[in-house]
């Protein structure tokens, strides 16, 4: 692979020696960015992760029920952050990616910040989806970047150790909340300054660094897009105009204006979306009571819809590259049944050993966030390293490392809940920690090996658009919704939580038959990449 960095930088203009050699593949600097990155991604998940720790706590202090926290920590967040990932992975693919990831961590940092001055649940839930708009900048921009730092034989390792921040920040935000959150009640049993509860001062803890933070990211620099296949792509002559087009395509009325430029047909099936989704989101308010849970997966599943419609019509070459390959599809299916399951026991995690086994906030936030980072950064590298390795010689070597961590991760689930001996339940979280997240890197890593340059944040988006609504919107508010159903039939709240997670693990089969499917199609989708994209008139 060529360390040839191209003739232009992002801004169109000619790089210097200097630029040029802090932009080179695979070199020095790409690997600074990598660790910038990484702990981008670790801020990210701090200020997502740190509501599992205070989730007790904010049930008691206002009034709300499982089904409402799993609202507030999966839906309320993962519908904008998922819509919102669209119109910015847009600007991602148009754009200066960096600063795309600066000014989105400032803006998520405030809104955690802000999330300590809430007095009610409209408020938190508001906030937090201020926190779920402003991460939706990052993953996108942060895996096309990478991509071009990092050639193609060395990507799924590169994005596997951006992506085990995840772990790692969730990690660090359970143990820091845990701390923080006992230490304060201990000091201040009654009358606390201000009024501040334990929970309000750790939203203020983890979300003021993330203000500093952004400062660095703004200093890095920017890559050659396509530099590392040698496919450069020019500068954007107009990345607004096209990030606004994207908005607009998922927002109600609007898009409809603009699916009038590809017939009357586009129109009657986009109609036909909408009341077939509303039927659904009402049926199922009915079945469970949560107005709020199906009304905003509603709206971000109708939106998303659109936006496809859209894409068809505004940009038909990425619409086909994406929606068009089966081991997309397949793969977008049975990678996120994985995510419901990790993000729906990992939220549920401090929780279960507070009420099934007792333990403190500060000994499961020491306990359960040192073994999500250290065992979630093992599992996560692992699954990267090894999927490079295995493509090496099969096609389908990225999708075998999925099949194996949604095999391995069904015994750990399950006994995990369903021992009585706390130690015990602690080590199978470990093992749970490690063989979980083995497909982050790989899943992340075969999307991008599958489009053009100039559509990798985009394809990204949706990549992270499917993980979101299936793992983080329905996991962790369908266990909660389970939980609460039991307690209703009179079952225990220890016992309730331990059904919904029982329940929900059985998401790990669906993961399996989607990734076999995909496997199917992945040597013949990854060959023909390039003939596909000339027949769609891209430039190659």
């Amino acid at each position: 692979m060529s360390e040839d960095t191209g003739t232009e930088d992002s801004t169109g203009e000619a790089p210097d020696d200097e630029a040029a050699s802090d932009t080179a593949v695979g070199g020095r600097y790409a690997n600074y960015v990598l660790g910038v990155l990484f702990i981008v991604y670790i801020f990210n998940f701090i200020d997502r992760q740190i509501l599992s720790i205070l989730a007790e706590e904010i049930k008691a202090d206002l009034g709300i029920t499982d089904g409402e926290i799993g609202f507030l920590y999966g839906t309320a967040f993962a519908v904008f952050y998922a819509v919102f990932g669209i119109p910015l992975g847009r600007l991602a693919d148009t754009w200066v990616r960096k600063s795309l990831i600066s000014i989105g961590l400032l803006f998520w940092s405030v809104m955690t910040a802000l999330s300590g001055t809430a007095r009610g649940f409209a408020t938190l839930a508001t906030y937090r989806i201020g926190v779920g708009i402003g991460e939706a900048s990052a993953s996108p921009a942060a895996f096309s970047m990478l991509s071009d730092y990092f050639s193609p034989a060395r990507r799924a390792t590169a994005l596997a150790i951006y992506s085990s921040g995840v772990y790692v920040g969730a990690g660090i935000g359970i143990f820091l909340g845990g701390i923080i959150l006992d230490g304060w009640n201990a000091a201040y049993p009654v009358d606390p300054p201000f009024g501040l509860k334990g929970w309000h001062v750790a939203f203020f803890a983890v979300g003021l660094p993330g203000i500093l933070m952004s400062i660095w990211v703004w200093t890095l620099r920017e890559p050659v897009r396509g530099q590392s296949e040698g496919l450069i792509t020019p500068p954007h002559p107009h990345p607004f105009r096209e990030t606004w087009r994207e908005l607009t395509s998922i927002l109600p009325i609007v898009s409809l204006a603009r699916l009038a430029a590809g017939g009357s047909r586009m129109v009657m099936i986009n109609l036909a979306a909408g009341v077939v989704t509303a039927l659904l989101a009402w049926l199922l308010i009915v079945q469970t009571g949560s107005t709020a849970q199906w009304v905003a997966l509603g709206i971000g599943v109708y939106a998303s819809f659109s936006w496809a419609q859209n894409l068809a019509i505004a940009d038909p070459a990425t619409f086909a590259m994406v929606f068009r390959s089966k081991a997309v599809i397949y793969s977008v299916l049975g990678f996120p049944s994985i995510a419901f399951v990790s993000y729906g026991l990992g939220f549920w995690g401090p929780p279960f050993f507070q009420r099934v086994h007792g333990a403190s906030a500060a000994e499961t936030g020491t306990v359960l966030g040192l073994v999500s980072a250290a065992c979630g950064l093992g599992g996560v590298v692992l699954g990267g390293v090894l999927a490079d390795r295995l493509r090496v010689r099969y096609a389908a070597g990225k999708i075998y490392v999925g099949l194996l961590s949604a095999i391995t991760s069904i015994p750990t689930a399950f006994l995990m809940v369903i021992v009585e001996d706390k130690i015990v339940a602690y080590a199978l979280f470990a093992v749970f920690s490690i063989t979980s997240p083995m497909w982050i890197g790989p899943a992340a890593s075969m999307v991008q090996d599958l489009v053009m340059p100039r559509m990798r944040a985009i394809a990204s988006a949706f990549y992270v658009l499917m993980v979101t609504f299936i793992g983080l919107a329905l996991g962790p508010y369908t266990i909660g919704q389970i939980s609460d159903t039991a307690q209703r039939g009179g079952t225990d709240p220890s016992a309730a939580l331990t059904e919904g997670m029982l329940i929900g693990s059985g998401m790990l089969f669906v993961a399996i038959i989607g990734l076999v499917a995909s496997m199917r199609h992945i040597e013949a989708d990854e060959a023909s990449r390039l003939d596909r994209a000339k027949a769609l008139g891209e430039t190659v």
